[in-house]
């Protein structure tokens, strides 16, 4: 059986940066160390962080409810308020927020600040835009996720429109979106706000599932990017799979396959992705 092997498959720069940050902390050992909810959607390295001493303070709980201690932000990053919040308890904040995302946060305030209408293309349940929305000085944003929110959407004066995206949104799902919004006339700056790591995973992925004959995609349940390479693939070879460990992965007996692709979500550990790569040759 052959094997391909996505080059862009594993952990993005934001993530690497995140945890080269935690482990930093960690070797200084200097008092508690938090993380502000998982600090990657991948429960096998939330599990080893744990075991090394990092506790997660959980979403939209109380900070002044855990002692004072280092908190790190993850790449997804957090609200203003949230931020101060944090502050305000006494802990030390470690902003690890990717730079990516960041630069959406600054966007955002300073249009939504200037007037603008602010639109964000998402999941509005994903950590990464309600962070966003968080930054955002006015009550004038909507997150659209789907073409039927984006065909129902209706703007009710004549204000300038300011749009961004999910630094993992999908990049045709984007380009789409912007169109159906464009033609109903407003006056819109589309932002493509998708990192080219993500672009570059995405079509990588397309074009080797349309290359062989089964196609895993490896990723923590909860991890958003990693959802939307199985939904890309799928599109492109019926016999996907979406699998989180080489454990999960049992190929049906019997199973006529010649050459089997393989990519992963920005949050999967390189030693995931290999062991699912010598399971395959095997």
């Amino acid at each position: 059986m052959e094997v391909i092997l996505a080059d862009s498959a594993g952990f993005c720069f934001g993530v690497k940066r995140a945890l080269e940050i935690t482990e930093g902390e960690i070797e200084k050992a200097g008092g508690r160390v938090y993380t502000y909810g998982p600090l990657i959607h991948n429960e096998i390295v939330v599990d080893d962080l744990e075991k090394k001493g990092v506790t997660v303070m959980e979403e939209d709980s109380d900070p002044t409810e855990y002692p004072p201690g280092v908190v790190i932000i993850r790449s997804h990053g957090v609200t203003r308020d949230v931020m101060e919040g944090i502050n305000g308890a006494g802990h030390v904040v470690v902003d690890a927020t990717c730079p990516f995302v960041r630069r959406i946060h600054d966007l955002v305030s300073d249009h939504s600040a200037a007037g603008e209408y602010i639109i964000v293309l998402g999941d509005p349940a994903h950590p990464e835009v309600k962070g966003i929305v968080g930054w955002c000085q006015s009550k004038d944003i909507s997150v659209i996720s789907t073409a039927d929110e984006a065909r129902k959407f209706e703007l009710f004066d004549q204000k300038s429109v300011f749009l961004v995206a999910q630094t993992t949104f999908n990049v045709k799902k984007f380009k789409d979106f912007v169109e159906i919004l464009k033609g109903k006339g407003y006056d819109i700056n589309a932002l493509n706000t998708i990192c080219n790591a993500t672009k570059e995973r995405q079509e990588e992925a397309s074009r080797i599932a349309g290359e062989v004959d089964a196609m895993l995609v490896i990723g923590g349940k909860h991890s958003s990017n990693s959802r939307k390479l199985y939904e890309i693939c799928s599109e492109r070879c019926k016999d996907t799979m979406f699998i989180q460990t080489a454990e999960d992965f049992t190929p049906p007996k019997p199973w006529s396959i010649s050459k089997v692709g393989i990519t992963a979500g920005a949050s999967t550990p390189d030693i995931i992705i290999e062991e699912v790569f010598k399971k395959c040759q095997n």
